[in-house]
């Protein structure tokens, strides 16, 4: 799927869709799942249908669904790169002075 030429619309429903078809897999209805996260019936129908909700209800949702290790994909922890430790090697830090 291009994510990139979708709009932010149709990515928050195909997110829903998405959210949806894992919790019927997982044979969880939305009193369950909303139960488990912490979080209102209508919030997870609201996530369902693809309306926009905060990340902040989104979380719980994810995480009751097993599906945090994924922001992992999303947004990859950025390493030093070998020719940056490089670069750094032999430098020393500079030194606070404290008044």
């Amino acid at each position: 799927m291009d994510w990139n030429s979708m709009s932010d619309t149709a990515i928050v429903q195909e997110i829903g869709k998405r959210i949806k078809e894992y919790r019927l897999k997982r044979k969880l209805t939305q009193q369950a799942l909303a139960e488990r996260a912490g979080i209102s019936i209508f919030t997870v129908s609201q996530i369902e249908k693809g309306n926009p909700v905060s990340i902040s209800m989104l979380l719980p949702v994810l995480r009751v669904l097993r599906l945090l290790d994924n922001l992992e994909m999303l947004l990859p922890e950025i390493g030093i790169s070998p020719i940056e430790i490089l670069k750094l090697k032999g430098k020393t830090p500079k030194r606070i002075r404290m008044k």
